[in-house]
């Protein structure tokens, strides 16, 4: 907790989901545009916050509860391998099965979609090498328990969730409002190949 960087990296990794359009605000803005209200862009960033957060959280906590078994640097090994693993197979399988939601579902299926597609692109993976520092040395040996370690790890995803709710709401307001989603044609940024770079340069950071 001495350390403002982990947040920061954990903001801008936020900034980072938030600007991608798979990850939410494309959806917002396609549901807002159907339904002809602006509102319905806000309102939709609930069941994204949502379907992310639970999915990142499920990483997160076993990733925590398991420092309690394992010691860090095998524990930082195991991810750095298993995000490897998963860089791969986003390279050679991650275009190949893509989560199939309509542009004009509902806000619950927005949210499975949500926490769908941050389990498939490896989201909460992504925090781990974060949240696992930043939990198991936040505090003295004498006073690390399961319940301070994951209360540090909630406020991890919240520092994490709000960054990226931020983006989401400008990108999806701005392109409500004045872009229209025809810039899309004319090209976009491939969010999938950096993610994947960032997967692998992590993944190699932890192990070695």
């Amino acid at each position: 907790m001495t350390s403002i960087s982990p947040w920061l990296v954990l903001a801008g990794l936020g900034v980072f989901h938030g600007l991608n359009p798979a990850m939410g605000w494309l959806f917002a803005v396609a549901l807002g545009l159907h339904r002809g209200r602006r509102m319905v862009v806000v309102r939709s960033l609930l069941p994204i916050a949502a379907g992310h957060a639970a999915s990142i959280a499920v990483v997160a906590s076993a990733a925590v509860l398991l420092g309690f078994i394992v010691d860090q640097r095998p524990l930082e090994i195991a991810a750095g391998i298993l995000l490897l693993a998963w860089a791969t197979y986003q390279a050679v399988y991650g275009h190949r099965h893509r989560v199939r939601v309509g542009m004009t579902t509902g806000m619950v299926g927005l949210g499975v979609w949500s926490f769908l597609m941050a389990s498939a692109h490896g989201a909460g993976l992504m925090l781990v090498p974060v949240v696992i520092p930043l939990c198991l040395s936040s505090m003295p040996a004498p006073d690390l328990t399961a319940a301070g370690s994951l209360s540090i790890a909630l406020a991890a995803i919240g520092t994490h969730m709000a960054a990226m709710l931020a983006v989401i709401l400008i990108i999806s307001l701005t392109v409500y409002d004045w872009i229209g989603l025809g810039f899309l044609r004319r090209g976009w940024i491939n969010f999938d190949l950096i993610w994947i770079a960032a997967l692998t340069v992590t993944g190699l950071v932890l192990i070695f």
